[in-house]
């Protein structure tokens, strides 16, 4: 599918947003990127579990009330996910426009997109092997980002760069796992490509730059290794409070490889990563507890990074530091709910992060970020959400001192409005304010707004 046509299609489907529409019950769709991928064992997800096949008569196919696009396919994908087999396309795009400061106005607009088809196996209905799935992922995009217009090291929506091999109809295996549940659910093995940040520094409202915040220093830290690539994924659930992740991925991959040229090449080559998350409300049930995530993470990069150090035209020698490490710090919380209802979660959340890394080979020593979510602040728009967030990452004293004297921190202001049109279909409205773009102190900053579409087929 090339730009034209499916601007095109999401100009179509806009046309709904005029219709009569009522308030959606129940929990809203889950914000994360991965979100037709099955839940995680840590229970962290909000995304409302697949709904059970019933042996009652359908009801008719409502546009405006389904929850995909497509529907049911005349019973067809109601089938297909009896024996195990479930599908679930997605589309992704973004008008967004550079209006003032940064590095260039003039022309700063781009309309980057992807979509993404979701595939899951069931193997316990299709093969009888209890707790196992199979996932994997085929992704099409297209586009660049206005990054170089704003002159950021954030990404005011994530830069997809080149088309694959320069061709918009490419479609790639991005990303593919062998999911293992054991022990009722306490253990969690998976295995294959995976996205280092679908299990670490994840966040119930910033941990996608296609579903929440557009500006990536509000999807995860900057100085946390977010690697795609080969790995391996340890999740363990002692109790329905506690759980702790063990991960290893190769950094080395790129979107368009299998990875297995570059993974088990060379020594210390997985990146390693760490995750404890704490659940309050799971640990004190029944005790008014609103719920919430905690969690701390460590990291460790094996091998030889080169520290920031001032060479005087190459009259001294390099240097260099083994095993970079550092950590963060990550929670959630409901702040407040409208109602007593379990299952409603219209209300006040807030959000933060910090994190840590070395100075003398990382160029953002420290990051943190915080917001606040809103859900159904309008009345009898129960699903609506309203976000305001903001972030900022601080270069090194290392860095300034031997690379770019100018550097400095980098802040983000976002705030976005989604609407959910129906429940396939929601568009955001989203402005940034990005201050000191790239990190300099002489740069301008930039205000950036855009309008993003998520289609569910």
């Amino acid at each position: 599918m090339n730009k034209s046509l499916c601007i095109v299609a999401v100009a179509g489907c806009m046309l709904f947003c005029w219709a009569p529409l009522s308030a959606q019950d129940g929990v809203s769709e889950s914000a994360q990127d991965g979100a037709s991928e099955a839940e995680s064992v840590t229970a962290s997800s909000t995304q409302p579990a697949e709904e059970s096949p019933s042996a009652a008569a359908p009801e008719p196919f409502n546009l405006l009330t389904a929850k995909r696009m497509t529907g049911d396919w005349f019973g067809l994908r109601t089938d297909l996910e009896d024996i195990g087999f479930t599908f679930s396309p997605r589309l992704y795009t973004n008008y967004q426009g550079n209006f003032s400061g940064g590095e260039n106005t003039a022309g700063a607009h781009e309309i980057p997109g992807r979509f993404d088809y979701n595939f899951e196996l069931d193997l316990n209905k299709m093969v009888k092997l209890p707790g196992a799935t199979f996932f994997f992922r085929l992704r099409q995009q297209w586009e660049n980002s206005i990054v170089d217009d704003v002159g950021s090291d954030s990404e005011p929506y994530p830069t997809f760069g080149d088309n694959f091999y320069g061709d918009p109809n490419c479609i790639i295996v991005h990303k593919w796992h062998y999911r293992q549940r054991l022990f009722d659910d306490r253990l969690e093995i998976r295995l294959g490509k995976i996205d280092a940040t679908d299990y670490i520094d994840t966040n119930e409202y910033a941990n996608s730059s296609f579903t929440q915040f557009s500006n990536t220093f509000l999807e995860n830290a900057p100085n946390v290794p977010g690697e795609r690539g080969l790995g391996a994924v340890m999740t363990i659930c002692p109790t329905d409070w506690l759980y702790f992740v063990a991960m290893a991925v190769d950094p080395d991959n790129v979107d368009t490889k299998t990875g297995f040229d570059t993974a088990f090449h060379r020594p210390a080559h997985f990146v390693a990563s760490w995750e404890l998350g704490f659940l309050p409300a799971e640990l004190v049930k029944d005790a008014g507890i609103l719920p919430g995530h905690y969690r701390v993470g460590w990291w460790m990069r094996p091998g030889e990074s080169e520290i920031f150090k001032d060479t005087l035209d190459g009259m001294l020698a390099s240097e260099s530091r083994w095993n970079d490490v550092g950590f963060y710090f990550n929670m959630d919380q409901v702040l407040w709910k409208e109602n007593d209802k379990p299952d409603d979660t219209q209300g006040l959340a807030g959000f933060m992060r910090y994190s840590y890394a070395h100075g003398d080979v990382n160029r953002y020593s420290h990051f943190w970020s915080l917001g606040l979510v809103y859900q159904g602040l309008i009345p009898t728009r129960d699903n609506d959400l309203l976000a305001l967030g903001f972030a900022q990452a601080v270069t090194s004293s290392q860095y300034r001192d031997a690379i770019d004297a100018l550097a400095d921190c980098e802040s983000v202001y976002e705030m976005y409005y989604e609407i959910e049109v129906t429940p396939w279909f929601k568009i955001a409205p989203d402005i940034q304010v990005i201050t000191n773009p790239g990190g300099r102190s002489d740069a301008r900053d930039a205000f950036v707004g855009g309008l993003r579409v998520n289609v569910i087929f």
